[in-house]
């Protein structure tokens, strides 16, 4: 019995770790969650696998485009889409928190779902 709640612990431990960055998730998953595989564990380390990569491509993506059309427009105005979309990231990041801190899978908007089929062998 004792076994089991380690388990469970673990798997709700990884959980969370994986959502402060990118260095959180391989923390999560190699020390904590590659030799001792948990449904919720998993659960959240693809959510934030693909909240990480869409992170990094949006921001950078967006704020490239937006940082030539700033340059070259001098709409200044159009910076202030690139906290928008930094504030969206946030919000779907504190939602996918507070449910793994809560031991639930609990699908994050938009891209929940997605991560759950894009990287089922995690």
């Amino acid at each position: 019995m004792e076994n089991n709640v380690t388990t469970t612990d673990n798997g709700k431990t990884a959980s969370i770790i994986s959502y402060f960055t990118i260095i959180g998730w391989l923390i999560a998953y190699f020390a904590m969650h590659k030799d001792n595989r948990t449904e919720l564990g998993s659960y959240h380390l693809r959510q934030t696998l693909l909240l990480n990569l869409a992170a990094i491509v949006l921001g950078w993506g967006f704020g490239f485009i937006i940082g030539i059309l700033v340059v070259t427009t001098g709409i200044g105005g159009l910076i202030y889409l690139t906290y928008l979309i930094q504030l969206a990231i946030f919000i779907i990041w504190l939602i996918g928190l507070i449910g793994a801190i809560n031991g639930q899978k609990k699908p994050m908007p938009i891209i929940g779902e997605k991560a759950q089929t894009m990287f089922a062998s995690i």
